[in-house]
């Protein structure tokens, strides 16, 4: 590969980002925000205090750095799992050159973050740019999707955070292209899930309408347990990251795409919205279904109701400013709009150091309750890709925190998170069971991080109040991915759709984590993924809750196992 142009050494100068972001926010500043906390059903509850947030990377023994050429600089992504049911998350943290490491949680409730390596051929890969977990068979051990550089491979869990091949028993072909990005989802009818794999860019190739190596949709064989051939996803256009989602609130997941423009032809390439529909073969949406045509430096997407109807935002992560879109007109069609401007999520610049007047370089974003007011946050990783001299090179990750009228504030520095390493995949997960989201982040060319959640960092004594959630059903889709989480706290509504995908080369399955605000109980209503609603379950706050299809609510507390 040519490794000069991986390095970025072909990037457009930031001005021509920044005049894309133009058009992209013009129709933003109109909109404003009026109802934008739509989702508080008797008025906004006040916002919570910054968190502070304590560097416990030396104390915790989580040594590690994702590494490696150019061509792996545009990875790093981090996968939080259950791998031995014991009710705390453990970690499997891309490597890029070198193995990739499984850690196993340690930490005591309430207490320190600690983390031991748990060594073994299956995990130690080499090659690996990100992961994500999902239980494949439904067996209740989850299993990891390892993405690598020349060749994807699915890692069956077997208990005990022990894990074994499945490549050849699964009928996966992993592959030799450079895949960056997953998602996985259960169609209709299937007792395997339908995966999708999103590739990069191959410069070898002399012709550069060809770079792109083609994204893959991958089918049950016959609907059983294995998967059948790979088919591609024609167009492709350089991608970074993918996710299945009910963009419509119709229960079927299409899938979502962002691409890099920088690799693509301009009259050309964009980002992508696949209808997938079982029994059919995948569709692209078109300027004919009201999708309008987006150019941005996709790198990773994050998305939440942020509004209240029932319908997910999405947040796409890109370089110079950021993009929050919005449905225009409701789910009748995939017309989005830009609203990121009017909520302040764009964070185009670094918010600290020497670099401000550079635009930045984005890569994992993720929505979650850091302060468990009830209102939700936003991280978004940074850092360059490698040494782009048109981008900032000091360039610190962001915490947003949300507000009651629906904007974000930027609260980085305050909470104790500014680090000029550069940034890539990263996790808001309640790491020691206290109830507060810590932080773990991976960079590229430097180890990586983790604080763990202090609390309020005024000084206040009152803390906000939590909930746990995370549901379960028979095989197969035994985590019911797809399904709708609902939560209401007095006068807050909350909704998260659980997914698998999206972020930045690497995710999370297991606790869902909810902010409470003031409120010391709260009911719980699930829509299962095949549509079908549960009665509301009325569960104190500060507790972890096990929603069972079959036998109900119950309540869970750590030493107990799962």
């Amino acid at each position: 590969m040519n490794t000069g142009v991986r390095a970025g050494l072909r990037r457009r100068p930031a001005h021509v980002a920044v005049v894309a972001t133009a058009v992209l926010g013009a129709a933003a500043v109109a909109v404003g925000i009026a109802g934008a906390a739509g989702l508080r059903l008797g008025g906004p509850a006040p916002a919570g205090p910054t968190p502070r947030f304590v560097d416990e990377t030396a104390s915790s023994a989580l040594a590690f750095t994702y590494d490696g050429a150019v061509e792996l600089s545009v990875g790093g992504g981090v996968a939080v799992l259950d791998c031995d049911a014991d009710g705390l998350p453990d970690l499997y943290l891309a490597g890029g050159a070198g193995q990739a490491g499984l850690f196993h949680n340690d930490s005591a409730v309430a207490g320190p973050l600690q983390f031991r390596r748990v060594a073994d051929p299956a995990t130690d890969l080499t090659s690996v740019t990100g992961a994500y977990p999902i239980d494949v068979d439904g067996d209740g051990h989850v299993d990891l999707a390892v993405l690598r550089s020349g060749g994807n491979v699915v890692l069956r869990g077997l208990g005990g955070c022990r894990f074994e091949r499945e490549n050849e028993a699964w009928g996966l072909d992993g592959g030799s292209l450079d895949t960056m990005a997953f998602s996985a989802t259960w169609e209709d009818g299937n007792t395997w899930p339908t995966i999708a794999f999103g590739n990069y860019v191959d410069e070898r190739i002399e012709d550069p309408t060809r770079w792109c190596e083609p994204n893959q949709l991958v089918r049950p064989e016959g609907g059983g347990q294995r998967w059948g051939r790979p088919q591609p996803l024609e167009p492709s256009w350089c991608t970074l990251s993918l996710l299945f989602s009910s963009w419509d609130g119709s229960g079927r997941a299409d899938l979502r795409v962002s691409n890099d423009r920088h690799y693509y032809q301009q009259d050309r390439g964009q980002e992508q919205l696949w209808r997938i529909e079982p029994g059919h073969p995948p569709r692209l949406y078109t300027a004919g279904d009201g999708w309008e045509r987006v150019q941005v430096e996709g790198m990773g997407i994050a998305s939440y109701d942020l509004t209240g109807d029932g319908l997910p935002e999405v947040y796409l992560t890109s370089q110079a400013a950021n993009h929050l879109m919005t449905l225009a007109g409701g789910p009748s069609s995939p017309t989005y709009k830009d609203i990121g401007l009017d909520r302040g999520t764009n964070v185009p610049h670094p918010v600290i150091g020497d670099d401000t007047a550079l635009p930045s370089t984005a890569w994992h974003p993720e929505f979650a309750d850091v302060n468990d007011d009830g209102l939700v946050d936003l991280y978004v990783s940074k850092g360059n890709v490698s040494q782009q001299p048109d981008y900032a090179k000091r360039d610190p990750s962001n915490l947003l925190l949300g507000q009651p009228d629906g904007t974000f504030v930027e609260a980085t520095e305050a909470a104790g998170l500014v680090n000029f390493d550069r940034g890539r995949g990263a996790a808001l997960v309640d790491l020691n069971l206290d109830g507060r989201l810590d932080l773990l982040e991976s960079f590229y060319g430097a180890p990586v991080r983790i604080w763990r959640n202090d609390g309020p960092g005024d000084g206040s004594s009152a803390a906000a109040h939590w909930l746990g959630v995370r549901l379960a059903q028979a095989a197969p889709n035994a985590d019911a991915i797809g399904a709708t989480i609902e939560v209401v706290a007095g006068a807050t509504v909350l909704r998260r759709e659980l997914t698998i995908g999206g972020g930045h080369s690497g995710g999370q399955l297991g606790w869902v984590h909810f902010g409470l605000g003031s409120a010391d109980h709260a009911e719980i209503r699930v829509r299962w993924p095949d549509g079908t609603s549960s009665p509301a379950t009325t569960v104190a706050a500060d507790t972890f809750t096990i929603i069972d299809r079959s036998s109900g609510a119950r309540t869970w507390r750590p030493a107990a196992g799962l």
